[in-house]
């Protein structure tokens, strides 16, 4: 009996003895397998897949509605990514090929592929700063924030002329630039025409703040009246600290209804920003923009004044003078008067010394 039990025992140890490399091949094959994919996973997610050649970055634009394809073509044909296959396949797994979020990018030269998918996949695109300053017309200002982002001029102008919109926001064509506080902004390159409106919106209501507010009311001026003078004192001097008595004049011309006869208006009203001196035949323009020909403020503002310009009008000097002329010594300051006898020595003076200089 015992003998046959130790026979028993002894096939028993030799069949596990067989079994046991069966199952340590099965294991080692499948770590082998499991290992290898884990590799290719690791080597396909820490892959330099962007190569900006002797660029340390560069923007990448995505369009508004773009499909994958189109992006990753895009890519391809910029030179910048030097593995597609390891970029599409990355990307589907991460399902950023189903969910492509439009805007500006900066790409790193030597930049990994799951950097690359996971920057394009959270949508933390790169802001555009735009400086809305220094434009004299609604076609100018549209063509400056064009330039920078992915809506164009085109679509900008159908806005800007759009009396139904734009009465939205208690505007007019004419004064379409009291929405638009001077400024450098930052803004996602996608921004929409209405996300435009709706930020420079919140501008405005920040920029007229109640002392603003309770300033333009001291005067009897609305909003859009203290801008359109804004932008005549604008125009008319770039010395912050005449620009009040500059403002002083007008306000008292308006007050008595005398023809405000800016000169700056009527280069407006001509379109000829090339005009070095107005002269008689100027000023017989019949626009709404001739303040020689209309009394009272133009229809809106003949530039985008500086906030300088603004808070100048909405501070004022208190004065007598109801005019003033170019200083003879061309500094760029000017020469008041309280009276027409005085004004007019003063601007024989000036004109004199423009025809000493041959300007006409």
């Amino acid at each position: 009996m015992e003998g046959k039990h130790d026979v028993h025992h002894l096939s028993k140890f030799r069949d596990l003895v067989f079994r046991i490399p069966k199952v340590f091949i099965l294991v080692a094959i499948t770590c082998m397998i499991v290992g290898f994919a884990l590799l290719r996973f690791y080597f396909r997610l820490t892959d330099r897949v962007i190569d900006l050649k002797e660029k340390k970055s560069c923007y990448f634009y995505i369009h508004t509605g773009s499909v994958f394809e189109a992006v990753k073509d895009s890519l391809v044909k910029k030179g910048y990514l030097t593995d597609p296959e390891k970029f599409e396949w990355l990307a589907q797994r991460k399902n950023y090929d189903q969910h492509i979020k439009p805007g500006r990018y900066r790409l790193m030269n030597g930049m990994r592929n799951n950097e690359l998918v996971n920057l394009l996949r959270s949508g933390n695109q790169e802001p555009v700063k735009i400086v809305i300053q220094n434009v004299r017309t609604n076609n100018e200002l549209a063509g400056k924030i064009g330039k920078y982002l992915e809506i164009d001029s085109t679509q900008l102008m159908e806005r800007f002329t759009d009396t139904s919109y734009l009465a939205r926001f208690d505007l007019t064509p004419p004064t379409l630039f009291v929405l638009f506080v001077p400024d450098t902004y930052e803004f996602y390159w996608n921004t929409s025409v209405d996300q435009l409106f709706e930020r420079m919106q919140r501008e405005y209501e920040h920029f007229w703040n109640s002392r603003r507010r309770h300033q333009a009311d001291s005067l009897h001026l609305s909003k859009a009246e203290v801008v359109s003078l804004a932008s005549i004192v604008e125009k008319e001097s770039n010395k912050n600290e005449e620009k009040p008595v500059i403002a002083g004049v007008y306000i008292n011309r308006l007050k008595k209804q005398i023809p405000l006869q800016a000169d700056p208006t009527v280069i407006f009203a001509l379109n000829d920003y090339r005009i070095r001196r107005v002269i008689k035949k100027h000023t017989e323009i019949k626009s709404p923009y001739n303040t020689y020909y209309f009394s009272g403020l133009p229809p809106g503002p003949i530039c985008l004044p500086s906030k300088s310009s603004v808070d100048a009008v909405l501070h004022a000097a208190d004065h007598s003078y109801l005019y003033f002329c170019a200083r003879e010594d061309f500094s760029g300051y000017h020469n008041f008067a309280a009276d027409l006898k005085t004004h007019n020595r003063n601007a024989q003076k000036y004109q004199k010394a423009l025809n000493k200089m041959n300007i006409k």
